[in-house]
């Protein structure tokens, strides 16, 4: 009797990363569980032993992206809310397709698929925690760290957007109006030095 092939970890990691490049590409609707099967060099009955179907790939690549930015974004903490900010651009820019899969909205018009809410949201504590913190130290406006979070989050989303999009000239700073972004935030939500 044949034994029963085993999916390792390597070609779960492998099918993720190709479903989000090929999704960003082709669209949601036109790649098929073969598509990717055929991209990450494996079969389909690895995406139904791993995942379960294109649902559930869908959903796991998205939430492997979350989590991926979620570390960087931990490992960005220690810098306070302007490295936080960098990080978050350098990990879009490194991941576009993933980045774009995440937050693009792709996935909702054709799929019932979004990320597992856990995953999606602990991404985002390292925000919310930094931005307790400088209100602690009264470099931040003491708010609600949620709203003044989710306001930067906003913010810096915003302008990575544009920058993926190639929203202006083939020679745009990006860097730099990204800079003087973190620099207008940190001016608008410092504290009024009045009170």
């Amino acid at each position: 009797m044949a034994r029963p092939v085993v999916h390792d970890h390597l070609v779960q990691q492998k099918l993720l990363a190709v479903t989000a490049d090929l999704v960003d590409r082709e669209g949601p609707s036109r790649v098929t569980l073969r598509d990717v099967a055929a991209a990450a060099e494996t079969s389909t009955s690895a995406i139904y032993s791993l995942f379960g179907g294109k649902a559930q790939l869908l959903t796991a690549a998205i939430d492997e992206g979350f989590r991926s930015f979620g570390e960087s974004q931990r490992q960005a903490a220690t810098g306070g809310l302007r490295e936080l900010g960098r990080a978050y651009r350098t990990w879009a820019l490194e991941h576009p397709a993933l980045y774009r899969l995440m937050f693009g909205g792709a996935l909702a018009t054709y799929i019932e698929c979004s990320p597992t809410p856990d995953v999606a949201s602990d991404s985002m504590l390292p925000l919310v925690e930094a931005v307790t913190s400088a209100q602690a130290a009264g470099r931040l406006r003491a708010e609600d760290p949620s709203v003044v979070a989710m306001a930067i989050w906003g913010q810096v989303h915003g302008l990575v957007g544009l920058e993926l999009a190639r929203m202006n000239e083939p020679g745009t700073d990006w860097a730099g109006i990204y800079e003087a972004a973190l620099e207008s935030v940190a001016r608008a939500w410092a504290p009024d030095p009045k009170q």
